[in-house]
């Protein structure tokens, strides 16, 4: 009795704090925001929020995807946490709040700035493939290739999981305050019973993205009460997440990598009698969180750096940013005028078809990444560009410095979804970056011990050869998946972070990232600004037009320069905060999502 008393007082809490976390979205007469004092909230219900005010703060910033997460990320900071200590809380409780999106069965990027040092880390957490898995995982009975959401539910488009051991791996590095304070916010949610925001509820209900949860036993129970959607305001409890949680804290990465986590993963996986997984426990045991070289890139008096393969992002946001800083941009007439849009797309255009060509997991294949950004490369890739005339399609792929050979076959591949971003500034000058991904809307649908696998084996090319050339991209036994994930950190002039930035998005995410960072260096957009411009952006193909918005005035100059364009819903997630020179911090959170600012 009593622990049930201790319950319903402690979910009474969790949605007393939801509630008035939202009611922080409540513009001011005249629509400008209420708070600006390290405060913000998120969209009411999906679809765009108005336009709000940046938060400003003097010392530490969270901006992440759900208001509950960024408040515990906040707390972690206030106590003299740092900034890994409170991605690692953010991270667990996303897995909570934003299920559909990322949590300890999937993988990520972190970028990570040591105040004392100087040092920039990037840590590559991706998932890998299963020593078992080859070429033809993909492939049905006749040879070709299956169809995406054949692939996708159940064990085999899962890999890896990267979260558990990056959590770890940050703490122990980086970490100040103990797991125990870390994991509790997570724990005691978990117990109590977690809030269904509204954009999660309306993907429960829509059958374009849940199909992967209503083939799987155990999450239909979880996330269709009674058979039903869960409906937005209700708490669902977790506590076979919060156990999960107690065994990651007390145990390391044991757990999960050679414990009783890992076991229940791989059965759950290899369970699925229609589509059977290939993961096992030495798979698990044989994972390891990779450092990365930095991917960095000098951008019009400031220097920007991202993550280096097997994420395609950092290198495709570096040569896009590098063909800019060589092309006339004209900083005073906005982002959205026609010639800056043009020369965004047709940049966008070399850098996706090099992306295509050269980029995948640098541990399986030779990736030129030194001379995909070397500046005579980029001088002659420039030198394509025509001002006033759209670029054919596909875009011409020359050969970088240090590249061997064209003897692998470009493909784009399949692209991730399900995904959020963090960015984080401490209390010390810490700043943390980190994009986190379970690939598509809840990912394989394999629900165990309270949190979702992966899909991210589908972010391999499902089609092993072209022409008679193995494809760089493809299926290979431990090899990493091509992503477009993007977590970016900006240095100023003084070498100083400048602007933390990323995205959720799929291979969009490389446009998002661009044209936030093109609008606060350029254009000195603030953050929120930043966040809300309509998107514009091209993969290579059609220039594309978020739906909806006035970019959608553009497009018949764009037609009449021979540019396709093509409109398109654009669910961004970007997640930004800028540091100004006098130490403060200004923030901003897509309305497109759910997310906000917070600090002090």
């Amino acid at each position: 009795m009593l622990a049930r008393l201790r319950r319903s007082a402690a979910a009474g809490a969790i949605a007393a704090l939801f509630v008035a976390t939202a009611a922080m979205a409540q513009p001011a007469p005249g629509g400008a925001p209420s708070m600006t004092d390290g405060r913000a909230a998120p969209e009411a219900a999906t679809g765009r929020a108005a336009a709000r005010a940046p938060v400003v703060t003097t010392r530490t910033m969270v901006v992440a995807a759900h208001p509950l997460a960024v408040q515990a990320g906040r707390a972690v900071l206030a106590e003299g946490g740092s900034a890994a200590d409170a991605a690692i809380t953010v991270q667990l409780m996303l897995n909570l709040l934003e299920p559909q999106s990322s949590g300890i069965g999937g993988g990520a990027f972190v970028l990570y700035h040591d105040a004392m040092t100087g040092r920039l880390t990037t840590l590559d957490a991706r998932e890998t493939a299963p020593a078992t898995a080859g070429p033809d995982l993909f492939l049905g009975p006749d040879g070709e290739p299956m169809s995406f959401r054949a692939a996708v539910p159940g064990g085999r488009s899962v890999g890896v999981p990267g979260v558990p051991a990056l959590i770890h791996a940050l703490h122990e590095t980086y970490g100040r305050l103990p797991l125990a304070r870390l994991f509790a916010p997570a724990i005691a949610l978990a117990e109590a019973g977690v809030p269904v925001s509204p954009r999660l509820a309306g993907l429960l209900a829509d059958p374009r993205y849940s199909a992967s949860l209503r083939a799987d036993a155990a999450a239909t129970a979880h996330f269709y009460p009674g058979g039903t959607p869960a409906t937005a305001g209700m708490l669902l409890p977790n506590p076979a997440f919060a156990e999960t949680l107690r065994l990651m804290r007390d145990q390391g990465r044991a757990a999960v990598y050679g414990g009783p986590v890992g076991a229940d993963i791989v059965a759950a996986a290899a369970g699925r009698a229609d589509n059977p997984g290939r993961i096992a426990e030495g798979d698990l045991a044989a994972y390891q969180v990779i450092e990365r070289s930095p991917v960095c890139v000098p951008y019009h008096q400031h220097r920007v750096c991202g993550m280096g393969p097997p994420s395609s992002g950092g290198l495709a946001v570096g040569q896009i940013l590098g063909l800019l800083d060589r092309l006339p941009l004209q900083a005073d007439k906005g982002p959205l005028a026609l010639p800056n849009v043009t020369l965004l797309a047709e940049a966008s255009k070399l850098a996706f078809a090099d992306r295509d060509r050269w980029v995948a997991d640098p541990d399986m294949v030779d990736v030129p990444t030194a001379g995909l950004l070397n500046p005579v490369y980029l001088d002659a890739r420039a030198h394509s560009i025509e001002a006033g005339r759209a670029m054919d399609v596909p875009a011409p792929s020359g050969m970088p410095p240090g590249a061997r050979s064209l003897a692998m076959a470009a493909d784009p591949g399949r692209h991730e979804n399900g995904t959020s971003h963090i960015s984080i500034v401490d209390g010390s000058g810490n700043v943390l970056s980190m994009t986190t991904s379970i690939e598509g809307a809840f990912g394989s649908g394999v629900f165990v011990r309270g949190f979702l696998l992966n899909n991210q084996l589908t972010d391999f090319s499902f089609r092993p050869e072209i022409d008679g050339r193995p494809v760089i991209n493809r299926v290979e036994p431990g090899k990493r998946p091509r992503s477009s994930m993007a977590p970016t950190i900006v240095y100023d002039g003084d070498q100083r972070p400048a602007i933390v930035a990323g995205s959720p998005g799929g291979s969009r995410i490389i446009g998002y990232v661009t044209g936030a960072l093109t609008a606060m260096i350029d254009h000195g957009l603030d953050p929120q600004a930043a966040a809300e411009q309509p998107h514009v952006l091209n993969r290579n193909g059609p220039t594309e037009i978020e739906a909806g918005t006035a970019a959608e005035a553009l497009i018949p100059a764009l037609t009449l320069i021979g540019d396709d364009t093509a409109t398109a819903e654009m669910t961004s997630g970007l997640n930004l905060i800028r540091i100004n020179a006098d130490g403060s911090l200004t923030g901003g959170s897509d309305p497109r999502r759910e997310g906000i600012a917070a600090g002090d």
